[in-house]
This record gives C-alpha cells, structure tokens and sequence, in this order.
C-alpha cells in the first residue's frame, strides 16, 4: 500500500521544523513531503490534530531470546514496541546462551525476519559476559552487530575495558556500558540512602556508578573510541560526563523514564512493590533533579526503556529477592509526555530528538528521519488522548511495571514500519 498520512503536524528533528504537513509514502519509502501531486491508489490516513514523528528507536531493550522465552521474545518485543510507537529497537547480549559469537547475532536477526518492527542486536564485549576475555567482536560486526555491550555486567577489569575500547574502535562501534562497580554495589537491593535506611536493606551508593564512569572516561582518553553510558542515574554521573563532552571526547548517555520519574522513596511508598526495583536502582530526588536538568541541557543524549520483562511468579517476591527490572516499550512515549512535555520542561521537538533521531544517531542506524527517500517508520500520536495503564492489556509476555493504575495523556495512533502498518490503536 502506499499512503498519504494528512494533515498531521510533523515533528523532525533532523530537518529542524515542526508544522501541519502531508506526508507521501510510495513503495515504503517517504516520497515527499507536501507533495504537489498524489498517484492514483494511495489510501489517506487523517493525522488532523495529531503529531508525525520519525517512528521512535530504543537503544537499550532485552528480548530475552534466546533462553528466556518465557519473558519476552523477540516477536512480542516487537510487538509491545510498535505499541508504544517505537520502529526500531536494539536487543542486549545478556541473553541465556549470551549473544557472544557471529552465529547468535545471525539467530537475533533470523528470529526479527516476522517482527512488527526492525531489530538490531549488540553483541557481547567479553565471552560468556564473563569479563575475563574479549568476545568474537569483528565476527560479530561482520554479522551485523550494531554496538557491544556487557549490559546487566559492568566490566570490573580495567584491562579488558581498554582494549575493549581500543578494538571497537578499529571497527567503528560503541561500547555500551552498564556502570555500577560490582564490589561495591555487592549485595545491594536498592539506593543507599533515606529509603535505604527506613528498610534496613542493604544500599548501592551513588559512588558505584560513578567511579565506574570516571574510570571509563579514563580509559577512553587511552584506547580512542567512543563510549556510551547506559541508564545514567545519579548528580555526579551527570558532571562527569558534561566535562568529558566540553572536552569535546567521544561520550554519549542515555536516561530512563523511571529514572527520571521515580526516586527511592517512590520505593517505600510503594510498600516495597518489587516492580520498582531496578539495576541501577531508584536515587535520590537530588539526583532525579539533575537528570532532569541534563534532559534540558542537552548533556543527556537518548531516553531508552531498559525493557527488562520479568514473569510474574519472579517479581511476585519479596523485595530482596524479587528480580531488578521493569518492562518499558508501551508506557515510555506517553510518560515523557505527560510528565515533561505537557508540563513544559521540554519541547516536543526535543522529546523526538531524544527517543529517536539521537538514539538513531548514537548508533548510526537508518532511522530518526522523515526526509525524502528515508524507510517510511512513521509514529502517529495524540496529544490529547487519555489512558489508563493496564498491564493486563499489553503486548509484552511480561507485566512488570511501577505505573499500573496510572492515568496518561498522549497515546500512539498508529505506527508504520517500512510503509507497512504495524499497530494502529483501537480508538482510530
């Protein structure tokens, strides 16, 4: 099908503008935009009073295929993806066998050949997720790894990370850090501070992230490359990398909606609701505030989920022992909405830079544009829809969120990949 989506106001951060336009999409492909003329047979799709953007890209989500089925796989990932008006997602390595070698990296995207939306896999920095020895890293980008990743592993050996760095950097592809020092975050189950000391459980101090990122800056400053630094959580992370980038070094960072949203004490509320533990966890409303501030400014790059489904009888647990994450795909678009675009932190056109032309850019993948001749992965969004989280009703194998219950304004409509509708919402 072809197809003339009219009327919208399109939001582009990467051609600078924001105004009501038409959109022509021939053959999958963006034709034009306001086209002088539209070929006989294109069905129009009405986008009056709605936003076009470059269908979103999610730089940090685990599918848990292989091994962890029973959570996700990669086809419902995609499917919880095109949702939440996401186009492109990138899968993690930490699955069970890792995706470690140029044969599993063709498995990932064997299995996203029927995916609602374009899957791209990183490959593992260590074997194993071990950190004891470099994986197959040119194997792997021969076969189409995008970036490498210990993710769910912070990389202890400072050895190892520098020549990590060093031969990403022969190849022309990021590491994807998880920062969080595993001494001293041991045992740690939630952030060390006010809710940390109202629980008696064992805390992960700021410290831990944040001597891992000064080490890694380090580093880079020795290997070359170019580093990028997942789920950044706390005030001092957030200086460190400003100085690195005023330094003008090759550093990106990436922020989750939780993060940005909830804080320890969110924790406590909660009753110790083990769908608000995370890795890293909830911090203070100090560091929540100067993640914010670092949204606005431009230190932060990328918003992405940390997607991290959990079965319920795993989360069903108490809160020490119930396992860290929560799952992200359908709820994020419309939290950063309602939270900070509705209430004028940032601007909409930052909000699309942030989930979608930036992550695009980090990664150097075909997305986060509706400029002529770009793959037509298009989000249709209402600003001024109202809905009610309901994990009952989503896509994703796994239910695990904090938000359940709460009201949003802002709802995906449609979402096309390569010119083909993948999702379009039951009130369309």
């Amino acid at each position: 099908m072809n197809y003339l989506i009219k009327g919208g106001k399109i939001v582009d951060p990467s051609q600078g503008f924001e105004r009501i336009a038409d959109i022509l999409v021939v053959d999958g492909i963006i034709e034009s935009i306001d086209p002088d003329s539209v070929p006989d047979g294109v069905e129009t799709i009405d986008a009056s009073g709605k936003l076009v953007f470059p269908g979103l890209v999610d730089i940090h989500v685990h599918a848990r295929e292989p091994g962890e089925e029973y959570k996700e796989t990669i086809e419902t990932a995609s499917m919880a993806a095109a949702a939440g008006g996401f186009t492109t997602i990138v899968t993690m390595a930490n699955t069970k066998p890792p995706i470690d070698t140029a044969d599993r990296v063709r498995f990932v995207y064997e299995r996203a050949e029927n995916a609602s939306v374009h899957v791209y896999p990183v490959g593992a920095v260590s074997k194993e997720l071990s950190g004891e020895q470099l994986a197959e890293m040119a194997d792997m980008a021969e076969s189409g790894a995008v970036a490498f990743s210990d993710d769910g592993n912070p990389i202890a050996n400072p050895e190892l990370m520098r020549n990590a760095l060093a031969y990403a950097d022969q190849l022309d592809l990021p590491i994807l850090v998880h920062e969080v020092d595993p001494v001293l975050a041991s045992g740690g189950q939630i952030h060390e501070g006010e809710a940390a000391s109202i629980s008696g459980l064992r805390g992960i101090p700021s410290q831990a992230e944040t001597a891992m990122i000064f080490r890694d800056i380090e580093l880079l400053k020795l290997s070359g490359g170019r580093l990028h630094i997942q789920h950044v959580t706390v005030e001092g992370s957030v200086e460190l990398i400003r100085q690195a980038k005023l330094a003008g070094m090759a550093v990106t960072c990436e922020v989750t909606p939780h993060h940005l949203l909830l804080t320890d004490m969110d924790v406590v509320n909660s009753g110790f609701d083990s769908n608000f533990k995370v890795m890293p966890p909830l911090r203070s409303e100090r560091d929540r505030q100067a993640l914010l501030e670092a949204l606005v400014d431009g230190t932060i790059d990328a918003i992405a989920t940390d997607h991290a489904p959990h079965a319920l009888h795993e989360k069903d647990n108490p809160f020490e022992i119930a396992p860290f994450g929560i799952v992200g795909l359908e709820t994020a678009l419309s939290l950063v909405w309602t939270n900070f675009v509705e209430k004028g932190i940032i601007s909409p056109i930052r909000m699309v830079e942030l989930m979608s032309t930036m992550p695009a850019k980090i990664l150097e993948l075909p997305a986060g544009s509706l400029a002529k001749g770009m793959v037509a992965d298009i989000t249709v969004f209402d600003p001024d829809a109202r809905w009610v989280v309901k994990p009952e009703n989503f896509y994703s194998r796994s239910r695990n969120t904090p938000f359940e219950g709460l009201e949003l304004k802002g709802k995906v409509v449609l979402t096309m990949v390569a010119g083909e509708i993948v999702y379009k919402s039951q009130t369309v």
